[in-house]
């Protein structure tokens, strides 16, 4: 018999990739490894690569890599309960801790399903903060071994420019998030991120390497504030940049715009249609096929063409314009005042087109004067707080425009650097605007505060206290301001903590007394301070596009420990597996994907264990039909 045990590695990414490759170059993966002899051959490289080629690369680069390939050991998302809001009802996520263990522990549930990525990352000033990360040492350590240790003991140091490879630095923290970052965008996704003049150049290096140069989309540049007087060169900068990449070419980025002029006439009732220019900017020794005259096959008049702007259509191609009834000359409407003929769109075929996109049109990179300078994103803090608790927060209605061009009303949108939760502040005002269903996942280490500063004195001891009470806060505000809007103002707090499950439990258990055992039977399989709840979202870490946010239900009615997750994961934690108890969930309907039992609960009893995994895997086939989707059994 062969038992599915669940997998105590939450990054299969490695293996998915070197799958897509053998599906294109079959031949060029052998044993698990890449022949890349084989690949040059299959890409047509038949010669020897010259050494010297055009690559952008720093101190550490090939090892910031491989730190986006480790997993996160030993470490798992726990609940806290006290400070959600909404915790039934809500779909927010906000997650405290390093934001690259974070996109680990997170990129099976959401691979390939966030829609856009907003991040404001440490600038490289030389005063701000940069985090160490090195998964295969103890934190202390790692930070040793970077060098530097924090004031208070944490895995992020302040970069100072007099510190040796201070670019090196910062790009070896960007390197790894952006990568971990691309799997958990959509095909159709795009990441947004804001920087200022110190790391614009290596932004852009780096999201070419990460997202492809052909998937750059353009630079927002965005106003922080008016001239300043006292600046070096007495030139002021006053500008930052918004680095906007797509991960393929299906993004599309677009806003509202003024309604096309459609005419109604007695000839085409129902039918409303617009007109566009039938020339082109072309000459005539560039096209000579359209440079010719047209003439008006009702009443003989001539129109030359342009010698310097031909027309757009060919002879061939008018004749069949004209039949289609697409043709308009001047004097066919008396509403119409044009002196040569032009080409006729139907609305029907523009909204065709267009789809989702009808009345929306291409998204200019000049911001408009509504979009809001830092003092705007401090006045809106000061006015939510009654004091400055954060420094120079980009304002809402900046991040509200991005969504606006980017976001459908129930995509998710991420942000990994999430500061003062001006993100979470954008989503909620637009869906109270539009009555989305947009969703946000945040991200954000418990930075300390510094005892000096207005938010220390305010009560505020970590950045991530404020940004939950940003929050709550401008929910609250929202609510207020539009009573009939249903927008989702709550949000689910996890933070990053230790596992709560003993992946190896048999030697864990050899090391426990029978005396233990059956007085504490958990001991076995979990750790002394670990509850259901967080065992079962640990567990769910390890399922592909199970959102965090899904509702999860006790099954009193079938054991005092029995969860169903997302209405389709079924979580048995009880401390005895009896064939009552499989009888029951035998009858669940509908009956779940996925069951997940303890490999202790059976108590050896090896025909009850195979009896379960066969009746309920023959069960959960059935059901599954042709359905794609991975229905199995699987024990811890």
């Amino acid at each position: 018999m062969n038992i599915n045990k669940v997998d105590n590695n939450v990054n299969h990414f490695q293996n998915d990739n070197l799958n897509k490759l053998a599906q294109i170059f079959p031949s060029v993966v052998k044993d698990g490894e890449v022949d890349f002899k084989a690949l040059k051959e299959e890409l047509g490289l038949f010669s020897e690569v010259s050494e010297e080629k055009y690559e952008f690369t720093w101190a550490g680069k090939q090892n910031a890599k491989k730190v986006a390939q480790e997993d996160v050991l030993g470490k798992t998302l726990k609940l806290v309960r006290d400070q959600c809001k909404e915790l039934g009802k809500t779909d927010n996520i906000y997650i405290e801790g390093d934001n690259l263990e974070a996109l680990k522990l997170i990129r099976q549930n959401y691979y390939n399903a966030v829609k856009m990525i907003y991040i404001d990352p440490p600038y490289n000033t030389g005063n701000d903060f940069i985090y160490n990360d090195n998964f295969n040492m103890s934190e202390m350590d790692s930070l040793k071994a970077e060098g530097d240790i924090s004031d208070y003991n944490e895995r992020y140091t302040i970069n100072t420019k007099s510190n040796n490879r201070y670019h090196a630095k910062w790009l070896n923290m960007m390197y790894p998030r952006l990568l971990v970052a691309k799997d958990l965008l959509a095909d159709d996704g795009a990441i947004f991120i804001s920087i200022d003049d110190n790391e614009i150049e290596n932004v852009k290096n780096i999201c070419n390497i990460v997202f492809g140069e052909n998937n750059y989309v353009a630079i927002f540049p965005w106003r922080k504030r008016t001239a300043k007087s006292d600046v070096p060169f007495g030139i002021s900068q006053d500008y930052e940049w918004i680095v906007c990449y797509a991960k393929t070419s299906m993004f599309k980025g677009s806003i509202e715009g003024k309604e096309r002029k459609y005419y109604e006439s007695d000839d085409f009732p129902g039918r409303p249609w617009r007109i566009h220019d039938l020339t082109k900017q072309t000459t005539a020794s560039e096209r000579p096929n359209s440079y010719f005259t047209i003439i008006n096959p009702r009443n003989g008049i001539e129109y030359p063409a342009n010698p310097n702007r031909t027309w757009a259509i060919t002879q061939d191609t008018f004749w069949k314009y004209y039949e289609e009834d697409r043709i308009v000359f001047p004097g066919d409407y008396a509403f119409l005042n044009i002196s040569k003929p032009a080409l006729r769109y139907w609305k029907e075929d523009d909204m065709e087109k267009a789809g989702e996109d009808f009345g929306r049109i291409a998204v200019s990179t000049k911001l408009g004067d509504d979009i809001g300078m830092s003092q705007d994103g401090t006045k809106e803090i000061t006015n939510l707080f009654g004091s400055k608790v954060f420094p120079f927060p980009k304002p809402s209605s900046l991040i509200y425009f991005l969504c606006k061009i980017h976001t459908n009303e129930k995509d998710i949108i991420l942000d990994f650097f999430s500061g003062s939760a001006t993100t979470a502040h954008a989503v909620m005002k637009l869906n109270s605007e539009d009555n989305g269903k947009r969703r946000f996942i945040l991200v954000q280490i418990p930075e300390k505060i510094d005892e000096s500063s207005e938010a220390y004195k305010a009560g505020f001891y970590n950045i991530c206290e404020i940004g939950k009470e940003r929050i709550r806060r401008a929910g609250e505000s929202i609510l207020k301001e539009k009573t009939d809007c249903d927008v989702d103002i709550g949000f689910k707090v996890f933070r990053i903590s230790d596992t709560n499950i003993k992946w190896n439990s048999l030697m864990d258990a050899g090391q426990l007394d029978m005396a233990q055992i059956e007085s504490t039977p958990d001991l076995v399989d979990f750790m002394p301070d670990a509850n259901d709840v967080d065992i079962v979202y640990e567990l769910m870490l390890r399922q592909r596009d199970v959102p965090l946010s899904e509702t999860l239900e006790q099954l009193s009615d079938i054991g005092n420990r029995t969860y169903l997750y997302a209405s389709s994961y079924l979580v048995c934690l009880e401390t005895e597996i009896t064939i009552e108890l499989i009888n029951k969930l035998a009858e669940l309907d509908p009956l779940p994907i996925k069951f997940i039992f303890r490999d202790s609960a059976f108590k050896d009893d090896i025909a009850l264990k195979d009896e379960t995994f066969r009746r309920l895997k023959a069960l959960i086939e059935k059901n599954a039909g042709n359905s794609k989707v991975t229905y199995t059994v699987e024990f811890i």
